[in-house]
């Protein structure tokens, strides 16, 4: 986007310079990052807003000279609800359960922060009203004014394409600074997240020591800069092969995230189970247990099954199952060490 406005300059150089930037602002305490992510998403909920208010003033025809057709009219002159059938509501509906993987970055922010057990539940809470507003209104909008089968719609995207039948002027600027905000606030977070992901391996002793020191203010600087390094390793691979680098990173983390979810669910049910015998107090407890967590079990279970069987899908799911089992073979045998050692010292 940045090299589109600026061509003379080259896009890895881009990525680069929004990698050390963002790295400085984690480089200290986890209110810092806060508050970079508190304006990100200042700037993303007003937008947001602003294309919900201006939706929905269109559709009631409060706007002059500016007039669609609505919900009703797109599904009658485009046939009806699913008119391609049950299966690529399926094939979307796994499309936009990728889009909000990595709302758990709110949970581990909020874990470093002076109240953990108030603030995760408040996090929680408040990343499903915000989904349930946003997101849903949103489109909402969107599918009240963008036919499915507008031939632009795969060109521009679904915001822009709405924006430009409603007749709003500088529509592709305005979404692309919103996206632009978008992606350093997900480069912001993830560099956040993997930061704080090799340090519980260093302390686990998954990975080196020095990933486990901290500063005075709490931050692993020495887990921030690794994670760094490997996203410049990463910025300075695209320069040689953009659209490959892409295509493999998608394919390879694909199915990845749920795979996580489904190990995190399971390992929720085998901890309640210990924490029960020992008699131990949970300060905050998760609604509907154990039926929710068997729910998403099953929900994350039939999501690859469909995957599988999905000829788009099929290439991210054995690619991630294939990933999957090198992750699990390495850790089975980088974990046989520690026991082995201990076992040789007892001994001796």
């Amino acid at each position: 986007m940045l090299n589109q406005w600026f061509p003379q300059i080259d896009a890895w150089l881009f990525a680069l310079v929004s990698i050390i930037a963002l790295v400085i602002t984690n480089l200290f305490s986890v209110s810092k990052y806060g508050e970079f992510e508190f304006w990100f998403a200042m700037a993303k909920v007003v937008a947001i807003i602003g294309f919900i208010g201006v939706g929905f003033a269109v559709l009631m025809g409060w706007v002059p000279e500016r007039e669609v057709s609505g919900l009703s009219g797109l599904m009658a002159e485009h046939g009806g609800f699913a008119p391609n059938g049950l299966s690529a509501v399926v094939g979307a509906f796994i499309t936009i359960m990728f889009s909000f993987i990595g709302t758990e970055a709110v949970t581990i922010a909020a874990a470093e922060s002076d109240n953990p057990s108030q603030n995760i539940a408040k996090a929680t809470r408040s990343v499903i009203w915000r989904i349930g507003v946003f997101y849903l209104l949103s489109i909402f909008v969107v599918i009240s004014v963008v036919p499915w089968n507008d031939p632009l719609l795969a060109q521009v995207g679904s915001y822009q394409r709405a924006l430009e039948i409603m007749n709003i002027p500088h529509a592709k600027f305005m979404v692309d600074v919103v996206v632009l905000i978008a992606v350093a606030s997900c480069m912001n977070s993830s560099i956040y997240i993997a930061s704080r992901m090799l340090y519980s391996l260093g302390r686990r002793g998954d990975a080196p020591k020095a990933l486990k020191v901290t500063s005075s203010e709490g931050v692993p600087r020495a887990a921030v800069i690794a994670s760094t390094v490997l996203g410049a390793a990463i910025t300075v691979w695209s320069y040689f092969m953009p659209a490959g680098l892409f295509n493999f990173l998608l394919a390879s983390s694909g199915a990845i995230a749920l795979l996580v979810y489904l190990a995190i669910a399971v390992s929720q049910l085998r901890m309640r189970r210990m924490l029960r015998r020992q008699n131990i107090e949970l300060t905050f407890r998760m609604w509907l247990f154990p039926w929710l967590t068997w729910l998403v079990i099953a929900f994350i279970c039939a999501a690859l099954a469909v995957m599988m069987i999905t000829p788009e899908h099929r290439t991210e799911v054995s690619t991630t199952i294939g990933l999957a089992l090198a992750i699990s073979f390495i850790g089975l045998v980088t974990s046989r060490h520690p026991a082995q050692a201990a076992r040789v010292t007892s001994v001796g």
